[in-house]
């Protein structure tokens, strides 16, 4: 099977990558604007005329789609997510070759939901920031765009890889902080958010099910189980050894870090995995705390 797989330098795209390596049916040919990439190739400014003409060449069976921005302004978010999947979509219809494609959504294509509850596939997205339009925009590009296409809507990605700047990535640097620094007492705030955490690589195993499976539609891929970042603290001091004592205030202020959520979700999100399991056959294996166990590891060794 050939598979064209895009972003496979970012974080998800990598350990999708791994994953499709270990299959020795998968012939992978990686695309994307990094000079590691097989192609080099902007999905964000290249024309769709270009990549039809890569795709014709390469003839992939699937395209994955992990490929896209986190962080940013509106315009370079919708850039990356939006018109970057617009350009996909649009040179797989003109393309001869017919693949099927894999598309990484997020779950912040939702927005908010009531606390105790679980996000099923049906629920009506309202996303609360940039990020979140613009993937939502990429998904419904995708849904309308009358290929064979399923789209993964990631919970909240963790494990090895993790990068500094996320919620659990501050909470590893700050950490690693205190403890270099001999601090009995780490003084955070937003502890209080809750949220489903999967780890990356399980994403990767959903990733290789979906580009198998004839499953079409969204489909949510996390644990069914929001974690309180309180927790995920108490856990991560456990992995680190860290002999000090936790303290939580109500409010951000000097001294006092702040591992606070950018996508719009407020204080709730739990995944309704059912479709997974039902469709692809994919359940999560990977713990919380192995997942923050390695991501202490990567912290641990800038100290």
């Amino acid at each position: 099977m050939r598979v064209l797989l895009l972003g496979a330098t970012g974080f998800l795209g990598r350990y999708v990558a791994d994953r499709l390596l270990a299959d020795p049916a998968v012939q992978l040919t990686a695309l994307g604007r990094r000079d590691d990439s097989d192609v080099r190739f902007d999905l964000s400014t290249g024309s769709p005329g270009a990549l039809t003409r890569f795709l014709d060449a390469v003839h992939p069976g699937v395209v994955i789609n992990c490929a896209g921005a986190i962080r940013g302004g509106a315009r370079e978010l919708t850039r990356h997510n939006t018109v970057a999947t617009a350009t996909v979509c649009e040179a797989m219809r003109r393309s001869g070759c017919n693949p099927r494609l894999v598309h990484v959504g997020c779950a912040a294509e939702y927005g908010m939901s009531q606390p105790g509850s679980s996000t099923g596939e049906d629920a009506l997205p309202r996303p609360g920031g940039p990020y979140g339009v613009s993937k939502l925009a990429a998904t419904e590009l995708v849904l309308a765009s009358g290929l064979d296409a399923i789209v993964l809507r990631v919970f909240s990605p963790a494990g090895p890889g993790t990068p500094a700047g996320s919620p659990l990535g501050r909470l590893a640097e700050s950490m690693r902080r205190a403890m270099q620094q001999g601090d009995i007492e780490l003084r955070l705030s937003g502890l209080g958010v809750q949220r489903d955490f999967v780890d990356v690589r399980d994403v990767a195993r959903a990733v290789h099910a979906a580009s198998l499976s004839a499953a079409q539609g969204v489909v949510n891929i996390g644990t069914g189980r929001a974690v309180r970042l309180r927790e995920a603290v108490g856990v991560l001091a456990r992995v680190a050894g860290f002999a000090g004592s936790v303290h939580e205030v109500d409010e951000p202020h000097m001294g006092v870090q702040a591992p606070a959520y950018p996508d719009g979700c407020g204080l709730w999100q739990q995944a309704d995995v059912r479709t997974a399991r039902d469709r692809l056959g994919w359940r999560p294996r990977i713990g919380l705390e192995e997942s923050l166990a390695d991501i202490w590891m990567e912290a641990a060794c800038r100290i």
